[in-house]
């Protein structure tokens, strides 16, 4: 179980509220660990032509960064029983005007909030807002934590 006291926590309570940065080289990085060589994460061309507004960040990739943060603030990744989402909108990563691929170049905003905690059984419900710019990327987040 985390290291958190859930008897301290009430519904509503913000729990992390972080931006995440995200560049090409972050695509590229994940791109080549997951295998996932789709060119709509690195062809700008590609990208356009199949009727994207430009390059995207992998959903994956996306549900990664944004668990990181939370995960931390548990203090154990073992407590994490469920994470569900559902991708919304593409996350655009534009190339960068000047600098290496590392230049973040867009950013993940992410809320996590208390939705339900259950201290006497030890379970806990982490609601969170993930956007990009004005749109909600991820939605209907929600990570349940449990002995």
């Amino acid at each position: 179980m985390s290291l958190i006291d859930l008897s301290e926590l009430t519904i509503g309570d913000v729990v992390v509220e972080t931006d995440i940065p995200l560049s090409r080289a972050s695509l590229i990085d994940y791109a080549a660990a997951s295998g996932d060589h789709n060119p709509i994460h690195w062809s700008e061309r590609f990208a356009t032509e199949v009727g994207l507004d430009g390059v995207i960040a992998h959903g994956m990739l996306s549900m990664a960064v944004v668990i990181a943060p939370i995960v931390e603030w548990l203090g154990d990744p073992g407590a994490v029983v469920d994470y569900r989402t559902r991708f919304s909108a593409p996350v655009l990563v534009p190339d960068a005007e000047s600098g290496p691929p590392s230049t973040p170049t867009t950013s993940l905003h992410l809320t996590a909030t208390v939705g339900a905690v259950d201290a006497a059984v030890g379970t806990l419900r982490i609601d969170a807002v993930v956007t990009a710019g004005d749109a909600d990327v991820l939605s209907r987040t929600q990570i349940r934590v449990g002995r």
